[in-house]
């Protein structure tokens, strides 16, 4: 484990940059910012962004000096490279093409939505968390044919809003969310079956837990569980942006109110509704939840 960084070579402001990452966790990258007093807005998803006049400080501090070829290497192996795909200079377009494919017309609301996603507070439940839900809906559904339910495009409009209101409280977060869909999807006349059955989806997150005769709570609650499925770095980069997301919570209370999240997910059965994500994400879900919360103390 080792906090790398490259030589002075980024032009930008009127300087040069180096950049510092972590071979191993964002949180020993953030904790190593914090000590040398970097400031938070030099973070850029998978490293800091330092001034020339910096470097010498950062490498006797401990830092460890490689080239800018290496540098990428390590992040890469690490697991913890975000792609360029995901960067919000990007994910702003895509996110916009996808709304307007979803809801031709209605593009103030797609531009209200990825604004309230990009709110500076969300490390986790941010735009590249909003992508993803889209993506894996459109793995289960698109690719490999799970029922949407009876409203076809009510699972992509909840994950639109499904955390449209992000303030990191678990509840009503979800029905601030279901209250705002309510009332911009009614306000462009989208039909009834379409707001009740958002708002619904939207109120279903805060438990993961639809029913056995319903399709679209299954369908996104799925999708929104995806990450839970991924290589133990993504977990671990997840679990690190959510304890990011409760900066707010003391580490006692926030471990005790994870670990009931983490118990209560482990208790779900099955964990994912549809024989798609059961199979493509189940066993490596459970085996990262497990993981994590042993991790915490608990069992």
């Amino acid at each position: 484990m080792a906090i790398l960084i490259d030589p002075p070579f980024w032009p930008a402001h009127g300087t040069i940059f180096s950049h510092l990452i972590s071979d191993a966790s964002l949180e020993e990258l953030h904790a190593f910012a914090r000590a040398a007093e970097l400031p938070e807005g030099a973070f850029d998803r998978d490293h800091y962004d330092v001034p020339e006049r910096r470097y010498a400080d950062l490498v006797a501090r401990g830092a460890v000096p490689v080239q800018a070829n290496e540098l990428v290497r390590r992040l890469l192996r690490s697991g913890l490279r975000v792609p360029a795909r995901q960067r919000p200079e990007k994910l702003d377009g895509i996110l916009a093409a996808a709304w307007e494919r979803l809801a031709p017309g209605q593009g103030a609301i797609g531009a209200e939505l990825i604004e309230r996603w990009s709110e500076p507070h969300r490390h986790y439940h941010d735009r590249t968390h909003l992508l993803a839900v889209i993506q894996a809906l459109n793995l289960l559904a698109l690719r490999h044919g799970e029922d949407p339910g009876d409203e076809p495009r009510v699972p992509w409009l909840a994950a639109w809003f499904h955390d449209a209101v992000y303030r990191g409280q678990a509840g009503r977060d979800e029905e601030e969310s279901a209250g705002l869909a309510s009332r911009l999807l009614s306000g462009a006349g989208f039909r009834p079956a379409e707001v009740d059955g958002t708002v619904r989806l939207v109120l279903l997150t805060a438990g993961h837990a639809p029913g056995p005769h319903d399709p679209a709570g299954r369908l996104l609650c799925d999708a929104d569980l995806e990450v839970l499925g991924r290589s133990p770095a993504d977990y671990l980069r997840y679990a690190q942006a959510v304890r990011r997301d409760y900066a707010h919570v003391p580490d006692p209370a926030f471990a005790a109110g994870r670990a009931a999240v983490l118990r209560a997910l482990l208790d779900l059965d099955p964990l994912y509704g549809t024989g798609t994500a059961r199979r493509l994400w189940q066993e490596r879900a459970r085996e990262n939840l497990a993981g994590e919360l042993e991790s915490l103390g608990g069992r």
